[in-house]
């Protein structure tokens, strides 16, 4: 945006990303969408082959498309956090810890809270809890899924 009166523009706030994964479905959700797929073959063999090998591509497609397009991404900017659809400024979060194993089990489990924000996937075991300082939110933490949650921890407390 410029002026008229000759000032310099104003800089839009620094946007450089510090940290950023995509929540990929893992090798085996392919297999299982493929095999899934296959089936329908066996429900269509009786109309005929031919529509039962189309209605498999046709739903191999779908399946494909719809785990693309629902891959959500973290993505960490010196002033703001975006997971999935999700975002929330830096000024806002407080303490973060990542959890693996049967600790990551329980965050996702019976240690969840109800008011929490999750984008957790289900191939992808390790979480990092970020907690939500925000005094207007009702939300106590954000409990995400990441393949390298000691990375976004690190980044997060940077």
């Amino acid at each position: 945006m410029s002026s008229a009166s000759g000032e310099a523009p104003l800089n839009p706030p620094d946007q450089t990303v510090l940290y950023e994964e995509k929540l990929r479905p893992s090798f085996w959700i392919w297999v299982i969408a493929a095999g899934v797929s296959s089936a329908v073959i066996v429900m269509f063999a009786p109309i005929s082959l031919e529509v039962g090998y189309g209605a498999a591509v046709v739903f191999a497609g779908i399946v494909a498309t719809l785990l693309v397009l629902s891959t959500p991404r973290i993505v960490l900017t010196p002033s703001t956090l975006t997971v999935g659809r999700a975002t929330i400024g830096r000024e806002y979060l407080g303490g973060v810890e990542s959890f693996r194993g049967e600790d990551a089990t329980y965050q996702r489990g019976p240690g969840l809270h109800g008011l929490a924000y999750l984008c957790i996937r289900g191939w992808i075991s390790p979480v990092v809890r970020i907690e939500v300082t925000d005094p207007e939110d009702r939300t106590p933490y954000w409990l995400v899924s990441s393949r390298r949650p000691e990375a976004l921890v690190e980044a997060l407390g940077a």
